[in-house]
């Protein structure tokens, strides 16, 4: 089986299973969906969607967000770990957007990677969910699942999202990054592969084994 076969089997299995995914962080608009998607940072997301229901009460804007003060806003997102950097990240971006973008989040990748406490995963997601511009973030299951089905060797999240980039074509990105997210969460979690659950994983490697050994 090659990469183009998988690819086109997983595009099509992706989309039997999650024909619409829903980006799993609940949010409003641009600014709540960038502050969730910071919160998200080693923490669940069904944790994040608990808390940030009790800091949008407080402040859903980068006006309101200001008139907190870091060890307020500390105070509230707690349980999502990683609190005092957190805070700190989220006030002081809140301030930038006011001071340079009108209180606007920006839509380019560039101007998003350049606030504090948002790295090219964050701003990815941002991009894709808030302003629907195509882009591939990578986090730990996508990183394990295109290991898995041996469309990158797993080295690091840069080369995987270069070689999701080169083989997915564009217009299934931002359908296809929740896609794969899903499934790795429901059928083939981190702890190992259970090949009755794990059907594309095993579908893919079965294929390709069988045609290396008929080759050999």
């Amino acid at each position: 089986m090659t990469k183009r076969e998988k690819v086109q089997y997983i595009i099509q299995e992706l989309g039997k299973l999650y024909p619409e995914p829903d980006i799993p962080l609940d949010h409003h608009d641009p600014y709540t969906l960038l502050i969730a998607v910071l919160l998200s940072a080693q923490c669940t997301d069904a944790r994040v969607n608990t808390v940030t229901p009790h800091l949008f009460k407080r402040a859903n804007n980068p006006f309101d967000m200001v008139k907190l003060s870091p060890a307020e806003i500390e105070d509230i997102i707690r349980p999502c770990g990683l609190g005092p950097a957190k805070s700190k990240n989220i006030f002081r971006l809140s301030e930038i957007l006011i001071e340079q973008y009108e209180g606007q989040v920006p839509s380019t990748l560039s101007e998003l990677e350049s606030l504090p406490g948002v790295g090219h995963k964050t701003a990815s997601v941002v991009m894709i969910q808030a302003f629907q511009v195509p882009a591939f973030p990578v986090d730990t299951h996508i990183h394990r699942m295109m290991e898995r089905w041996g469309l990158s060797n797993g080295k690091s999240v840069e080369q995987t999202e270069r070689d999701a980039k080169a083989l997915f074509p564009m217009e299934t990105w931002i359908k296809l990054h929740l896609q794969i997210i899903y499934y790795a969460r429901e059928y083939s979690p981190a702890r190992g592969v259970n090949p009755e659950k794990d059907y594309i994983t095993t579908f893919v490697n079965t294929i390709s084994t069988k045609k290396r050994q008929s080759i050999t």
